[in-house]
């Protein structure tokens, strides 16, 4: 159990949250299929942090754990993702040979959010330094309790299969699995809300 404090990302702490989860994302199998070389991963994964989840930062639902050890970005019922921001990043930074199937990778994966009004967690990672700390479970049980009030869904996709039971310990159920040409697996996973 950790005792390390959880809290609102603003604006401010933008930069920062987009290096840690730059970090943390750094052995991710979808991510560095998308960009292997280190430079390019570096060069593009901030603003695809933005872009992915940015609209956390003024909604209030960007977390970190205190000294920016990890940090969790939802999006609540009705925000998305910046979708022209990610078309052009993905247009600018992915190899060519992986582009078609990203695109189809990405298309799938909407085909699994839910319709109904939910919580979209995009991005969440802590800084491979303080992993294995139980930092992911605080930062997803400070999430998922607003949910729960809420009585809201939560939705995911997992883009690491070790990943996956740490969600399910959480409450998330696997929906299946979406893999496209040499794309790794990525795992939709849906919560209902507990009461």
């Amino acid at each position: 159990m950790t005792s390390d404090a959880i809290r609102s990302a603003t604006p401010r702490d933008e930069a920062v949250v987009a290096d840690v989860l730059t970090l943390a994302f750094s052995t991710d199998p979808a991510a560095r299929w998308s960009w292997p070389d280190p430079r390019t991963y570096l060069a593009h994964f901030p603003r695809f942090v933005r872009a992915f989840a940015g609209q956390a930062f003024p909604r209030g639902t960007a977390h970190f754990i205190e000294g920016y050890k990890g940090a969790a970005l939802w999006l609540p019922p009705g925000a998305e993702p910046d979708e022209a921001a990610l078309g052009a990043l993905m247009q600018d930074s992915v190899d060519q040979h992986a582009l078609h199937d990203a695109s189809e990778l990405i298309e799938r994966m909407a085909g699994y959010h839910p319709t109904e009004p939910h919580w979209y967690l995009p991005l969440i990672g802590i800084d491979p330094a303080h992993q294995g700390k139980g930092l992911g479970s605080a930062l997803m049980r400070h999430a998922l309790a607003e949910c729960d009030r809420e009585g809201s869904l939560a939705y995911l996709e997992s883009s690491s299969p070790a990943n996956v039971p740490l969600y399910q310990r959480h409450g998330f159920e696997l929906l299946g699995t979406i893999q496209v040409g040499g794309s790794p697996e990525i795992f939709p996973m849906l919560r209902r809300p507990h009461q």
